[in-house]
């Protein structure tokens, strides 16, 4: 059987130096229920990251409130020494229990913190890309730009992102450090960021959208979304990702699994195409959907 490859979706250039495929892993589902401690299958898991390069993946979303730090520490464990572009974020407190609350902290101590350990655990001396996982409403948001600015000039990331913002946020940051890519939630069903999306491609940011598999209604079988994946052979979820890879040449959609058969499907996806009727005629009910709430 020919493994299935991620090279069809493109590629992008992060900060107009590194370049990746335009479809990524995202890694908060290698951790237990609620985002909370060990997968239940962490040889599972391990097979997972050590699939990634074989189907062209070669760029990693990961966070340390992921598990918290379990994400971080199977990805050393499993790919280290890496020749992936491996992205962290940092700013989310996990305490408690499993479906707790994911508290805001971005005192600029504290994000010194997370760097520090983010690189003690990805076993690097340079992070790729390390991303404010929310801006802090408590905190002088220049403050937390200012800080990040630190971070790149001591050479301790080489890139720096910003999540769930909008675009008056991201030109606040920009006037203190380059942002190199924008995550926020976006699909078929959740559209609140066109216009970051759009201000993202002629600004040459990467938007990294998470969650992107979603469509809400329009994966019904009598939906758009469904009648597409009949006539494609495909499923729902490899025509919303099909969609949100033309919607904009600077989306980096990334996807999460901890199931190599699942990884496999969704990689797939990246060879699915949609004539401009297709697309167009997705976007109108993604339009419809995301209005009506989903």
């Amino acid at each position: 059987m020919i493994a299935p490859n991620a090279s069809p979706a493109g590629r992008f250039m992060i900060g107009g130096e590194a370049e990746i495929t335009r479809l990524g892993y995202g890694s908060m589902r290698l951790t237990g229920d609620g985002i909370w401690g060990p997968p239940k299958d962490v040889e599972e898991a391990r097979r997972v990251l050590r699939r990634l390069p074989e189907v062209g993946i070669d760029f990693i979303d990961t966070a340390d409130s992921y598990g918290p730090y379990v994400a971080e520490d199977l990805i050393a464990e499993a790919l280290h020494p890496y020749g992936l572009f491996i992205a962290t974020k940092g700013g989310l407190v996990r305490y408690g229990k499993a479906n707790g609350p994911w508290p805001i902290v971005c005192a600029p101590d504290y994000l010194r913190q997370c760097v520090q350990m983010s690189l003690r655990r990805l076993k690097v001396e340079r992070i790729d890309l390390w991303q404010l996982h929310r801006i802090d409403p408590k905190v002088p948001r220049d403050e937390q730009f200012g800080v990040i600015r630190e971070f790149l000039d001591q050479g301790l990331i080489r890139f720096a992102g910003l999540s769930m913002v909008t675009v008056e946020e991201i030109e606040a940051a920009r006037r203190i450090f380059p942002v190199a890519t924008v995550q926020n939630r976006f699909s078929l069903s959740e559209r609140t960021s066109d216009d970051v999306v759009d201000y993202c491609e002629r600004e040459g940011i990467g938007f990294i959208p998470y969650a992107p598999l979603a469509s809400g209604h329009l994966a019904k079988p009598d939906s758009i979304v469904g009648e597409l994946a009949r006539a494609k052979g495909a499923t729902p979820g490899q025509i919303a990702l099909a969609w949100v890879l033309r919607r904009s040449p600077a989306m980096l959609p990334i996807f999460g699994t901890s199931r190599v058969a699942h990884l496999d499907e969704n990689v797939a996806g990246a060879t699915i195409e949609l004539s401009d009727d297709e697309f167009a005629r997705l976007d109108a009910a993604s339009q419809k959907e995301a209005k009506s709430g989903g």
